[in-house]
């Protein structure tokens, strides 16, 4: 059986309550889970309070405590994962600022995630605000980009996981990262 057949069998035998099925799933996607954070902190300050280490585990914490949630397969997974990250990254992000009252945020640099140009860099914060804005325009497209970037999902699993064709991701995330990268320019020319 190769992995992904063997996390999709995982996922479902953990919906059939076989706790073990759980153990065995998270020695299988912790290094890719990893792998999904550790693109986040490549262009954080040096000395960040978070480690990609310990957003897997409050990730995988997280992802424990979902017991209403029927898993379907692997791309499903990565897709609640991916959910769950970014909200610890932002979680941790709000923290830190109101900890130093409005400075200080954790950095990611979205135009080399999001291949996006000219590169500027953004706070979690303002990406997640600008994420909240597209979702109300374009649910799909926030989804997009919440897989792609949050999950680390490829075209093809973010196609899978939304049930749309893989030209229909690739025309959201165009649209998305135009979107995105409007929202954060605006806002940084708006604060300067």
């Amino acid at each position: 059986m190769n992995a992904l057949e063997n996390v999709t069998q995982l996922l479902l035998d953990w919906n059939r309550g076989n706790d073990e099925a759980q153990e065995r799933l998270l020695a299988i996607v912790y290094a890719e889970l990893h792998r999904i954070a550790a693109v986040h902190f490549q262009a954080e300050r040096e000395g960040h309070t978070l480690q990609p280490t310990a957003v897997v585990h409050e990730v995988y914490l997280r992802l424990v405590d979902q017991t209403r949630i029927r898993w379907q397969n692997r791309a499903h997974f990565f897709a609640i994962a991916s959910r769950l990250m970014r909200r610890a990254l932002v979680d941790h992000a709000r923290h830190r600022k109101a900890e130093k009252r409005g400075g200080g945020a954790a950095h990611l640099n979205v135009d080399e995630v999001l291949n996006l140009s000219p590169a500027t860099r953004h706070d979690t914060i303002a990406i997640d605000d600008a994420l909240s804005a597209l979702e109300r325009l374009d649910p799909r497209q926030a989804r997009v980009v919440e897989l792609r970037f949050f999950g680390g999902l490829t075209v093809e699993e973010t196609a899978e996981t939304l049930s749309v064709a893989p030209v229909t991701v690739k025309r959201d995330w165009k649209t998305a990262r135009a979107f995105l990268f409007h929202h954060l320019t605006a806002k940084a020319s708006n604060e300067s």
